[in-house]
């Protein structure tokens, strides 16, 4: 074998470990990177099923540069609770939605996160993002629409509402969606209601 095929295999054999090096590279940023929805903590608080959440997501260069530039970026969650039924499919007892907006005002230099008709004014993005990664004191139902001492299954997901941002974008964000798809995985939890035992 000549001097120069020696060297071509072995910048090849070194090709070939910087580029799969990269690829795992990128697979782990990828993973890292996957919204997903940390923690789920369903409570009853004044006669109502509320929850507490905790999840970890990032904003892309594409979306952070139009959050930037002022465009209205919203967050909504999709919830869904069930009451197993071994005859037949699963009863739905709740479908509800929470969406959050996030907004960047250029004049004052502000951002802001609203939720219905209240919102927290904040100085950064960063600051924005971590009240976007929780949330707390969700209701989504009134207590007494569950048994007491039954199971109940639910499921929750994030995602970043495309269809709320104005027409162009959301043309962009369909022709582009690697770079607008913000959305965690469906996260499964279950609870019960405990009946309250007899006073002593």
């Amino acid at each position: 074998m000549t001097t120069w095929a020696i060297l071509w295999c072995r910048g090849k054999r070194g090709l070939l470990g910087i580029l799969a090096a990269l690829l795992c590279m990128a697979v782990s940023f990828s993973h890292a990177a996957e919204p997903r929805i940390e923690r789920i903590e369903p409570l009853i608080t004044e006669g109502q099923l509320t929850l507490d959440l905790d999840l970890t997501f990032e904003l892309g260069r594409v979306v952070t540069e139009a959050a930037e530039r002022g465009v209205p970026l919203y967050f909504t969650f999709d919830l869904k609770i069930t009451s197993p039924r071994w005859w037949w499919f699963d009863r739905v007892l709740v479908e509800a939605t929470l969406t959050r907006r996030l907004t960047y005002n250029a004049l004052t230099q502000q951002w802001r996160v609203t939720t219905g008709d209240l919102f927290l004014p904040v100085k950064s993005l960063n600051d924005a993002l971590a009240v976007l990664r929780q949330v707390r004191g969700w209701p989504v139902a009134p207590s007494d629409r569950f048994d007491k001492n039954q199971r109940y299954d639910g499921r929750i997901r994030m995602r970043l509402d495309a269809s709320q941002l104005a027409r162009p974008l959301q043309l962009e964000a369909a022709a582009n969606r690697s770079a607008w798809s913000i959305a965690s995985p469906w996260a499964p939890f279950d609870f019960s209601i405990q009946q309250a035992g007899p006073a002593k």
